[in-house]
């Protein structure tokens, strides 16, 4: 079984490890300066786009600003900002002046808001005009849409070298839930973020004509490879207007208004989606891809009988830590009472390990870890943290090998010809749950609750299924 676990494993493909994901994107700029790189749905059907060489020139400009506010390698930016051409072109311009973006979600409340800049330690945040407000204990605040502030700056392409700007140098800090009552930062690096869009685009073929509709919220990791996919191989982005990903009737008007050919749902959402639209004529959609929570076998039934024949659907799993996704499966209409995680992506390793760090019998549960190139640097500020989840690998010659631990329940599929090497998710080992594709630490909502003094013990659970699913809090009060 051993051997069969590493043939398994055995997942490496070449990929450029010495580029940067914005070099992609810049090479695309050379290709296709004028085709059109991404549109923003202002709503009421009306729209704002930018060419690969306008949308290039702008992020260019911010890029320069923020070098001569002192930005460089693994510097962390804020940026609190609603779904924009502007939140876009920030995203890109932090990283090319060697920056990292650090999501600054405007609908989060005020205080989580205050801890992430603090823990960050991002002195500037890059905002919109009417959410200055939000972000106010910032050292310094820059709206992209007065844009007189970048107007003087080079629109020229910033050379990595002069920089020093390596792939292990990071690209994103994405804020996740955390057990001790504070969100923890993941550090995700250009390496990671490189391995899984390759990966990506190897597997499903992006096409010039090829539309990706963006309407994760940018604090949820799946919006990274929503963003960057379509930029870095040429395809269109279409982002949609804020509050939009909550809307099934506004969602089939911008993929039947965009042609959108690909598109990501929590399955919660997917689900909602059935309910109150329909899906047969969508036929420009070519992949719908399910993340961020258990997807239902039913809900796949249910797809299959409504969709268009051309359109296929994709069951992807991963951890921030991760970048992003580290297993997919193709759904269809099989025999099986569960949609399995499946098998790893590129240059990624799946151990299922007991206690001991044992690999456990095919077919018998155990913990996920993970191995390769997509595991983030680790928690920011948070050594202890780090060295507990991202443990060496003692599966791998590499001294500097490691493994990240998910916490995550799961076993090996029987060994046949359809399920070898595919993976079946069971469920958290923790106290953590998802509830609409957000991980939630339940210990850090009791730990809030218990702030409050009149509340002497307080217990939360999980209740219902999909999106029925709620939180739901028992607590003693002082006598």
């Amino acid at each position: 079984e051993l051997h069969q676990l590493l043939e398994w494993n055995n997942t490496a493909v070449d990929y450029p490890k010495d580029k940067c994901i914005h070099e992609l994107f810049e090479a695309q700029v050379e290709l296709t300066p004028d085709a059109i790189a991404v549109t923003f749905e202002t709503g009421e059907q009306t729209e704002e786009s930018l060419t690969y060489q306008a949308f290039n020139a702008k992020a260019n400009q911010v890029a320069h600003y923020l070098m001569a506010q002192g930005v460089k390698t693994d510097s962390l930016v804020g940026l609190c900002a609603e779904r924009s051409l502007e939140m876009v072109i920030g995203i890109l311009g932090i990283i090319k002046a060697g920056g990292a973006y650090v999501p600054l979600d405007p609908s989060y409340p005020a205080d989580r808001l205050a801890y992430m800049l603090q823990d960050s330690g991002a002195t500037i945040v890059l905002t919109q005009s009417h959410l200055r407000q939000v972000c106010d204990s910032a050292q310094q605040i820059v709206t992209l849409d007065e844009f007189d502030t970048f107007s003087q700056y080079p629109m020229d392409n910033i050379e990595k070298a002069s920089i020093e700007l390596q792939p292990h140098n990071l690209a994103y800090v994405i804020y996740t839930s955390g057990s001790t009552g504070q969100p923890k930062g993941v550090e995700s690096t250009h390496q990671g973020l490189m391995n899984r869009l390759e990966w990506m685009h190897s597997e499903y073929q992006l096409r010039a004509e090829d539309c990706v509709l963006q309407k994760t919220p940018y604090s949820f990791d799946v919006s990274v490879w929503e963003f960057f996919w379509p930029l870095a191989y040429g395809a269109k982005l279409v982002v949609a207007k804020p509050e939009g990903h909550k809307d099934p009737a506004y969602l089939t008007s911008v993929i039947k208004r965009q042609a959108v050919s690909i598109l990501h749902f929590v399955p919660s959402m997917l689900s909602n989606m059935l309910a109150a639209e329909s899906w047969s004529d969508l036929t420009s959609v070519r992949y719908v891809f399910c993340s961020g929570e258990a997807l239902p076998k039913a809900l796949v039934n249910e797809f299959m009988r409504v969709k268009p024949a051309s359109t296929k659907l994709f069951n992807l799993y991963g951890p921030t830590e991760a970048s992003i996704d580290v297993t997919h499966w193709r759904c269809e209409e099989d025999t099986l009472n569960f949609v399995p995680i499946g098998r790893p992506i590129s240059n990624t390793q799946m151990y299922v390990l007991d206690q001991q760090l044992k690999p456990t019998p095919i077919g018998v549960a155990g913990e996920l870890y993970i191995g390769g190139d997509g595991l983030a640097r680790g928690y920011l500020n948070q050594p202890e943290l780090t060295k507990e989840r991202f443990i060496p690998n003692p599966y791998s010659d590499d001294p500097s090998a490691r493994l990240y631990k998910t916490g995550d329940l799961v076993r090996w599929m029987p060994n046949t010809e359809s399920l070898a090497g595919s993976l079946e998710f069971i469920g958290r080992i923790d106290h953590q749950v998802k509830i609409r594709g957000f991980r939630i630490e339940l210990g850090e909502i009791e730990a809030r609750l218990e702030q409050y003094s009149e509340l002497k013990e307080c217990v939360v659970i999980a209740k219902g299924e999909g999106d029925t699913k709620q939180l739901v809090a028992f607590y003693v009060a002082h006598a």
